[in-house]
């Protein structure tokens, strides 16, 4: 994968730097303010990305640079006091699995795959699916990250669904190289990082948000709180995004990604709530709010996606 296209000032500098030869000592990214949301989105995609599956042409000595970690720590602190700021501060309750439970039946954000279903057009379908491009390709692998900072039961439970998620020791049917075909068959780019130039600024920070809180442990009750959310809201959207891609016309391998969320995804929510989130919060009651502000930032993130998505295909 190449490294992006810059969206501003810092991304310029950024890409400019990653261009050099990392053992030249330390490297100042100027200006360090970003443009605006997309500068500041897409500088940290390719910061943590770096940390994935790197990019062409780009040392890998450059992941742990620390000038580098610098300024990705830096942006990640300013995406999460976004996210805090947004989050009204959910009450808790004795019972983590009934406080997530009750934030996914008050969710009334817009439904991406609701609007394809009944009045999605083809272009909207391929639209959508370059988007979620960005996330779907490495799928499980942002929560891969909290597998080592956690103990016995919870690791246990978590690895349980996420052996699903890694196609239960098949190569072929990993739900990344699911989607991958699926896109390859409806003759979209299917290459790891293909479409990330197209990605919305909301996309990207679903998607960095979700790397954050994988790769900083203080954050691992929020990490597995938006996992449990991912798990409990897949599988009726997946239902309805089988029906709307095959009602238009696009390749059944697609609609079949979908179907393979169905039923999988309808176990995993209650795993998820129960074996993950409850019997971590049994363990460290502490982290009761945590999992409520992953849990309610999932939500979040995915409703202004979709009005992002949904004002776009209006106008």
């Amino acid at each position: 994968m190449k490294p992006p296209a810059p969206r501003g000032v810092l991304s310029s500098a950024l890409v400019s730097v990653l261009a050099g030869d990392p053992a030249r000592g330390r490297v100042e990214l100027v200006p360090e303010a970003a443009d605006g949301p997309d500068d500041a989105a897409i500088a940290l995609w390719t910061l943590q990305e770096l940390s994935y599956r790197g990019f062409d042409g780009v040392d890998d000595a450059w992941e742990w640079h620390p000038d580098l970690v610098a300024t990705r720590v830096r942006l990640e602190r300013e995406l999460e006091d976004r996210l805090r700021e947004r989050w009204p501060g959910e009450a808790c309750t004795g019972d983590v699995v009934a406080d997530l439970a009750g934030l996914v039946e008050a969710d009334d954000g817009p439904s991406l795959a609701r609007h394809l279903q009944k009045h999605g057009t083809r272009e909207q379908a391929f639209d959508l699916l370059r988007q979620r491009s960005v996330y779907h390709l490495k799928e499980a692998d942002p929560t891969a990250w909290v597998v080592p900072r956690l103990d016995t039961s919870v690791k246990a439970a978590l690895v349980e669904i996420q052996y699903d998620e890694y196609g239960a020791g098949r190569p072929d049917h990993l739900h990344h190289e699911l989607f991958a075909r699926g896109m390859a068959a409806s003759g979209l780019d299917a290459s790891y990082g293909a479409h990330v130039d197209e990605a919305l600024p909301e996309v990207l920070e679903q998607n960095t948000a979700l790397t954050m809180l994988g790769l900083h442990r203080r954050l691992r009750g929020a990490a597995l709180g938006h996992f449990a959310v991912v798990e409990a809201t897949s599988s009726l959207p997946s239902r309805q995004l089988a029906q709307a891609l095959r009602g238009l016309g696009l390749a059944e391998e697609m609609a079949a990604y979908y179907d393979e969320h169905v039923e999988a995804d309808a176990v995993h929510e209650q795993l998820a709530a129960r074996d993950v989130c409850g019997v971590l919060v049994e363990a460290e009651p502490g982290l009761h709010a945590d999992v409520l502000f992953g849990a309610w930032t999932c939500l979040d993130l995915e409703a202004r996606t979709a009005g992002a998505l949904l004002d776009r295909w209006a106008a």
